[in-house]
């Protein structure tokens, strides 16, 4: 595997405050990479400046070889990167199905394709995430396990090479987190690289091939999840050992 994504040196500060310190790391290609620290401890920031929605102040941030610092969030979606929000922000006066053909008509496709093509490839990723048959229901009307789905149906709908998933299984039951850690194993299987950013930790252990600790702006743990809940910093940190 060679890297897909590289941050090396970037920082960010908001006024007097530091929110990320010279954070370098690498995610390889098709990689399943876990992103955790507590709350405060800059991974939101770093997933913005990834994005695009944060300009960061120094370094540099490298998809697929090509520095993309300077390109905004839209450009960064066109080239293969999309996140997930912790906070779903569908239109809700819209249904499951029209959420999804806004990205793709106006996003991916830009008008290139027909109406009937791009309904049908909104289908396909609402069977792949089990809601086909919420596809005419107002976005309004689903329950929570509901919208984290159509949330990650929506970063889909991008044909991301890289999936930023923030935070999907926030307040869900044993049960819904088990049906959307499988929809992140599906993404995984097609080949599409994973930054998971997760507090439930059993859910970080099962999915994360490596993971990055952040604490205060900066990286203290990189490595495998038992390797992670054995290492005497992440415990004091984060993990409440």
């Amino acid at each position: 595997m060679s890297a897909l994504l590289k941050v090396q040196q970037v920082s960010k500060s908001f006024g007097g405050f530091s929110a990320l310190s010279e954070v370098s790391l690498e995610i390889e290609a098709g990689e399943r990479f876990g992103l955790v620290g507590p709350n405060g401890s800059g991974k939101t920031t770093l997933i913005n400046c990834i994005s695009g929605s944060l300009t960061h102040d120094g370094g540099s941030i490298l998809f697929d070889g090509e520095d993309i610092s300077k390109q905004p969030a839209f450009q960064r979606t066109r080239r293969g990167i999309a996140r997930s929000f912790q906070i779903p922000r569908p239109f809700h006066s819209m249904s499951v199905l029209e959420n999804l053909i806004v990205p793709l008509e106006f996003i991916v496709h830009r008008g290139s394709l027909h109406k009937a093509d791009t309904r049908a490839e909104a289908m396909r990723i609402l069977e792949d995430m089990g809601l086909a048959d919420k596809a005419d229901t107002q976005s309004n009307q689903l329950s929570q396990v509901e919208l984290r789905k159509m949330e990650l149906a929506r970063a889909m709908a991008a044909h991301p090479r890289l999936l930023i998933s923030d935070e999907a299984m926030a307040g869900l039951s044993d049960n819904e987190i088990d049906e959307v850690l499988a929809i992140l194993f599906k993404m995984s299987e097609a080949g599409i690289t994973v930054i998971m950013i997760e507090h439930i930790m059993h859910a970080v252990m099962r999915f994360s091939q490596r993971v990055v600790c952040l604490d205060t702006g900066q990286i203290i743990f990189s490595g495998t999840p038992t390797e992670m809940a054995d290492d005497p910093e992440v415990q004091r940190a984060y993990l409440g050992a």
